[in-house]
């Protein structure tokens, strides 16, 4: 049976990185407008549980884009300079689609290993008790 729960454990683990991730990429959406708002990144991490010896995902630490701001022409905006531009942020709309739907897939692939682990153990409990 550990063999079950060291999967469920994995693909758990899986989820909450990807839904981390996605709430990282929601943000990033919503502030694509958002004048001086840099894009947030996050990376994951490989952690290894020394006293069981298992190996598990997570997310690392935040981390915002070095990328320029985009440099908006608007004399009328309020945070605009002499020169009548102002910082806008880095993100890219396409870009944060894409990573979207690319965490959407590898969070439907963890759900997909919890939901089979789960069958096999329930079936496995189902032939042990007849």
């Amino acid at each position: 049976m550990t063999d079950f729960t060291d999967a469920l454990s994995l693909s758990s683990g899986g989820l909450k990185a990807q839904s981390q991730r996605l709430r990282h990429i929601s943000e990033n959406i919503a502030n694509v407008d958002t004048p001086g708002y840099r894009r947030k990144t996050v990376s994951f991490e490989n952690v290894l549980d020394p006293s069981t010896g298992k190996a598990s995902v997570q997310t690392g630490p935040m981390r915002l884009s070095q990328a320029a701001l985009e440099q908006v022409f608007d004399p009328t905006h309020p945070l605009a300079n002499a020169t009548g531009y102002y910082d806008g942020s880095n993100v890219n709309l396409v870009m944060e689609i894409a990573d979207a739907r690319e965490a959407q897939r590898s969070y439907e692939a963890n759900l997909k290993l919890f939901e089979q682990s789960r069958k096999m153990s329930s079936g496995l409990m189902d032939l042990l008790r007849k």
